[in-house]
Order: C-alpha cells, then sequence, then structure tokens
C-alpha cells in the first residue's frame, strides 16, 4: 500500500479545490438563466470566478472544507485499519498544504488540534463488498450549510405550508420549506439530499449519502423521481435566489431516497449543501493503493471554464470605502449599493464575538470593517500568507454584533446571509450598515487581500484568531442599511408568500 497515502491526499486535494462535472454543469445552467444585472447575477459572476481561481491555483474553493466524510469500500480481506490509518495521515498532511481549513475543535474545551484529526474526526465509514478494488469516496460540506440541516417528524404544521401529513405531500411540504428556511446562510444555490423514514440518527446519515448521487442522475424508484422532478421546479419559483438575494434559481438538486420505519415515527431528514458542492471518489489498487479511477470526473477531460471573464463587472457607480468608516458615510448608503473597500480591516466571528462580551478588542475598531471570516492560512518564514478568505455565515454573531456595534464603534459588518432585527437596530442607532460578500468565494477574496499585517487572539486557533488584513477593492453588497432597511428581511417575506401559494 506504498502509495495509499498519497492518493487520499491526491483525492482531498481535486475535492476541496476542484468541483465534479455534473455540479459544473447545473450551475452553468444557473448562471446562464439568471436575470442580468441583479443582485443575483452579480453573485453568481464572483462565484463563477471563484470556481476557475480555485482549480487553476488548487486552492480551497471555499474556506470553509466541512467536516470531511469518507465513505469507503473495501475487498473482503483488506486490512481496513490501515486504510484508516492512511486517511488520518492524508488529511493532517491536506491541512499543513493548506487544501483543509484546520475545522477540528474539541467540544468541551473549544481547543482547535490544528491539523483536522480529533475524536471521530474526520468520519470515516466502512463497508466491504465483492470487488478486487477499494473506493472511496468524499464529501466536504461547510459549516454555513451544514448548519441548514433540518429534520421533521410528520405530522407537523410548517411556516406558510400548513399540515404537513405522513405521505409524500406532506413529504414535498418539508423539503420545500427546508430550501425557503435555508436562504442565503445557506449559500443558495444549494442541493438537498432527503431521507424519508428510518430514525433520526440513522435518517441524516442517509440524508447525506443522497449527495453522493450525481445531479444529473434519475432515481430507480418512479415516484420518488417524480417527486425530484416536482421539487426541482417549485423550489426555483419561490425567488430565494443566488446567496439569497432573490432570483431565478434556488436549487441545483435535489436526491431523495426512503428507508422503513417504526410506526411511531416518521422522519424527513433533510442534508442541505451549498453551490460548493464538493464531492469526488477514487478507485484504487487493493496491493499497491493507487489510484486506478476516478468517480465523478475524468482528469483527462479539459476542465470547463464557468466564467467569462475573470473580474466582477463593475459599473462606475460602485463606492469605494477607505476605513476607517465615519458615520456620514455609512448613513449615505442603501441597501443594494455596491462597495469596494481598500484599506484595514480585521476579521472576527464566533470565539471573537464571545471573547469581545467581557474583554475589550485587542484593536482599535472604531470606525472599522469587521469581517466575519475563518480563512485558510499557512505561515511562511514569518509571514502568514492566505490562502483562502470567504465570509462565514452571519447569524450565529446575532447574540453578539449589536453589542459589538455599540461598545466599540464598529461601522461595517461583512459577511454572508444578513443577521436579524437586534443588529439591524443597532446598525440604525449607531450609523452603521451590513455588508453581504458572496459565500464561498474564497479565491475571489483571497486574491483581495494584498497583506496580512498580523494577527490577535491566534489562540483561538486559525479559523476563530482576529486576522488584520490590508484589502484592496474587497467588494460586498451592501444588505442591511443605517436606515432601518434588510434585503434580507424582505426576501424572507417575499419568498414566505410565494412558498404559501404552494400548499395544494
Amino acid at each position: 500500500m506504498q502509495f495509499l497515502e498519497n492518493s487520499l491526499i491526491e483525492l482531498i486535494t481535486q475535492t476541496s479545490t476542484n468541483l465534479p462535472p455534473d455540479v459544473r454543469a447545473a450551475m452553468q445552467h444557473v448562471i446562464g438563466s439568471e436575470k442580468p444585472s441583479t443582485q443575483s447575477s452579480q453573485a453568481l459572476s464572483i462565484i463563477a470566478s471563484n470556481i476557475d481561481m480555485a482549480q487553476q491555483d488548487e486552492g480551497p474553493i471555499c474556506q470553509d472544507t466541512g467536516m470531511p466524510t469518507f465513505i469507503v469500500h473495501t475487498p473482503v480481506g483488506v486490512n481496513q485499519i490501515t486504510i484508516r490509518k492512511a486517511i488520518l495521515a492524508a488529511t493532517a498532511e491536506a491541512t499543513k498544504r493548506g487544501k483543509l481549513r484546520p475545522n477540528s475543535v474539541d467540544s468541551l474545551t473549544g481547543k482547535n488540534s490544528g491539523n483536522n484529526l480529533g475524536e471521530e474526526t474526520p468520519v470515516v465509514h466502512f463497508e466491504q463488498w465483492e470487488q478486487d478494488e477499494i473506493e472511496v469516496k468524499l464529501l466536504l460540506k461547510g459549516g454555513g450549510c451544514e448548519n441548514k440541516n433540518i429534520q421533521y417528524s410528520l405530522p407537523a404544521v410548517l411556516d406558510h405550508l400548513g399540515r404537513a401529513d405522513r405521505d409524500l405531500e406532506g413529504v414535498r411540504k418539508c423539503i420545500l420549506h427546508a430550501v425557503w428556511q435555508a436562504q442565503g446562510q445557506g449559500c443558495a444555490p444549494g442541493a438537498v439530499g432527503v431521507c424519508i423514514g428510518s430514525d433520526r440518527a440513522h435518517g441524516y446519515m442517509l440524508a447525506k449519502m443522497q449527495l453522493f448521487r450525481t445531479l444529473d442522475d434519475v432515481n430507480p424508484n418512479p415516484e420518488l423521481a417524480k417527486l425530484e422532478a416536482e421539487i426541482m421546479e417549485e423550489a426555483n419559483k419561490i425567488g430565494v435566489g443566488a446567496m439569497g438575494f432573490g432570483g431565478n434559481a434556488s436549487l441545483i438538486g435535489c436526491k431523495i431516497g426512503a428507508a422503513n420505519r417504526l410506526p411511531a415515527s416518521f422522519f424527513v431528514s433533510v442534508a442541505y449543501d451549498c453551490w460548493a458542492f464538493r464531492r469526488l471518489g477514487v478507485r484504487l489498487d487493493a496491493n499497491s493503493g493507487a489510484i486506478t479511477g476516478w468517480i465523478y470526473r475524468d482528469p483527462e477531460r479539459a476542465v470547463q471554464k464557468m466564467a467569462q471573464t475573470e473580474q466582477f463587472p463593475l459599473t462606475g457607480r460602485e463606492v469605494v470605502l477607505h476605513p476607517p468608516l465615519t458615520e456620514e458615510q455609512m448613513r449615505a448608503l442603501k441597501v443594494g449599493d455596491v462597495v469596494l473597500i481598500t484599506g484595514e480591516c480585521f476579521t472576527g466571528r464566533d470565539a471573537v464575538h464571545k471573547h469581545l462580551m467581557k474583554t475589550p478588542p485587542p484593536v482599535d475598531l472604531h470606525g472599522a470593517v469587521l469581517y466575519h471570516c475563518g480563512p485558510v492560512m499557512l505561515k511562511e518564514g514569518e509571514e502568514w500568507k492566505i490562502k483562502a478568505a470567504g465570509p462565514t455565515t452571519s447569524s450565529r454573531e446575532e447574540p453578539y454584533q449589536a453589542d459589538v456595534i455599540r461598545n466599540y464603534g464598529v461601522r461595517a459588518v461583512v459577511g454572508k446571509g444578513g443577521m436579524g432585527a437586534k443588529t439591524l437596530a443597532a446598525l440604525k442607532e449607531c450609523g452603521a450598515v451590513y455588508l453581504n460578500a458572496i459565500g464561498g468565494a474564497a479565491q475571489y477574496y483571497a486574491r483581495s487581500v494584498k497583506k496580512v499585517k498580523g494577527v490577535h487572539l491566534i489562540d483561538f486557533g486559525i479559523p476563530e484568531a482576529m486576522w488584520h488584513l490590508d484589502v484592496e477593492n474587497f467588494i460586498a453588497i451592501v444588505t442591511m442599511d443605517a436606515h432601518g432597511n434588510s434585503l434580507h428581511a424582505d426576501v424572507e417575506k417575499e419568498t414566505g408568500a410565494r412558498l404559501e401559494e404552494m400548499k395544494r
């Protein structure tokens, strides 16, 4: 098995950096179907460029490389302990090379292991089969979309859809509700894997296993094939759109399976994945561990370029911002404005926000841009180099953000998916704005970072530390302004009304 570890490193690298052809085709269709010059089309333009950049540079498509989930099939007699050890070694090495972000955090101490290894990390499932080769499939599913997974226990009453009963019509309502509730926090357009039945724990696993199907396949069960097609048509009429900005495309795939259940339970488990749908596989020689073939992709075929141009189409109406920012500048902005930030900004996400509730920040945040981002960083000599730097889901900071704005003078918060009423009130009171960057566009935004000027609170781990960045022409859209307006609240209301029309 002398080639096994290197084969697994290549699998991890390609999964993290190179979207499979079926996902590329689905995204190409979405890009072509969106109305030009809308906020969704602007987001899709950045997404297309990011997909190309990631493949060209072998950099992570999204900085959140998630919880690596390996599905391994082995011939009878192959030592699974050897394979598990190789998976762990390959995961640590891929993290060291910057292909994975260190994401394994001790749930009791909050300490990041730094190498993606830890209790039950990564996730590895083994099964035997009666074939001669080893098969390894890998899914990288980030925390933003993982947080939008949802499980329903039927019968239930759903927002805008009413009662969902224990039948396929009830299942249909659950899936549509799952797409709607994800909004921009799951980095739409997304894909859903669904399990009808089973128990709570296994149902979620089976739902995630549906994501290993290709987006263009046809369910062998005619009833489920019909339901998948209906969901694809109806979900894209809800109007969530790219990044939750409103638009024509909310879903790129719906894959449904069914399992037997207990008489007392009827669960519908939904695994939501984002547009950065990272899933690949390899076949390996059972003696040497060398790659004999790829699943989902053909390395001999040229990778289809996604973007028409590598640059976001600027109109000349963009607002250029140079931090530190003033209240007057922020009150002049309104929802829908596109901004270009050049100058200093600071990252801060879950651990930083909690820290700021009891302890002053290690830097002066008056007039600052605070970026909800957990980057991929590598240290080269004495300097840190940024390898991926897209936004994280901002809603997790809702319990803290208003206090941070009021107490420390932050003028602009950058993230994805928007924030709630408490933050919106603080923006209006203090004269600050929320800027939506494009989720998953980790390579696009990494190129906006000209220098890593320093790091604070590094004990929190690389993703959670406060990074001091120098950015140039960092592009984002005002989605919550200092006048009490929120694009996210408007889209949620509008899409809820459309969902209500699908009651039947």
